[in-house]
């Protein structure tokens, strides 16, 4: 596994992308739930907030830059996205995500969904944004996804990440929500799978919210209609490179589970 700061020599099917008006929209939900999602290997990761244990869910969005397949670099696409995933622990008690889908603005969307049946689905998504420099100051997505909403109007604070509900200090902080290089899934046929990314240090300030919804959490009844995020951070612009095709992880189905 290498870390945010080593950079991997780029594989063939490998994807890359430099990544604007990047955000990540953080809830905390109820544990069972969570769970009951999860495959045997994988146990939610636990925050304390307000004295109750709770699980956390993020919505990751941004718009796609330079986006491109490295088999094929002369065609650079760009296109918003959003990723939604869970932070989990695997049984060796390693930090990941777990996705439950992804969808893309693209027609690109074909290749991951139809060659190697993952959940992604095809995005429509308007969107604006102004910094001043590297702060936010305004940001506005607005997506729907086989009729699932997403809607983000925020404003900047200025505030560089402090400490949040349920984590010690902003490196703990880092730890869970920004900094997970694995994540876990089930393709479209059901068959589990992994994949890595890399990126570098992601350097992120809090977002004040005029308005945030995640239709998906909703259907899945991780979330009520009313509920407002546990937090929202962003950043001006990062790299990422992703690590595809994803792996058959059918070892975690036979992984020991703690008492």
């Amino acid at each position: 596994m290498t870390t945010a700061l080593d950079r991997p020599r780029a594989r063939f099917t490998d994807v890359s992308s430099s990544l604007r008006d990047f955000v990540i929209t953080t809830y905390d939900v109820a544990c069972d739930t969570l769970a009951s999602f999860l495959p045997p290997g994988l146990e939610i990761e636990r925050v304390r907030i307000d004295g109750r244990a709770r699980a956390l869910v993020s919505a990751v969005s941004f718009l796609n830059t330079r986006f491109f397949v490295h088999f094929a670099p002369f065609v650079k696409l760009e296109c918003g996205q959003t990723n939604y995933r869970a932070y989990v622990r695997r049984a060796d008690g390693s930090r990941a995500v777990w996705f439950f889908g992804t969808s893309l603005g693209s027609p690109f969307v074909l290749l991951p969904r139809h060659a190697w049946r993952l959940p992604w689905h095809r995005m429509h998504v308007t969107r604006s944004s102004r910094w001043r420099g590297d702060t936010l100051e305004t940001l506005s997505w607005h997506a729907r996804a086989d009729g699932a909403e997403e809607r983000l109007e925020l404003r900047g604070t200025g505030r560089s990440l402090a400490v949040l509900p349920g984590f010690t200090s902003p490196e703990d902080t880092h730890a869970i929500l920004t900094h997970p290089l694995t994540g876990y899934l089930r393709r479209r046929d059901r068959a589990l799978v992994t994949y890595g990314v890399w990126h570098a240090p992601l350097v992120m300030e809090e977002a004040e919210v005029r308005e945030a919804r995640f239709e998906l959490f909703e259907r899945l009844e991780l979330v009520s209609r009313e509920q407002a995020p546990h937090s929202v951070l962003v950043q001006r612009a990062t790299d990422f490179l992703v690590r595809l095709p994803p792996r058959r992880a059918d070892y975690l189905e036979a992984a020991p589970q703690k008492a």
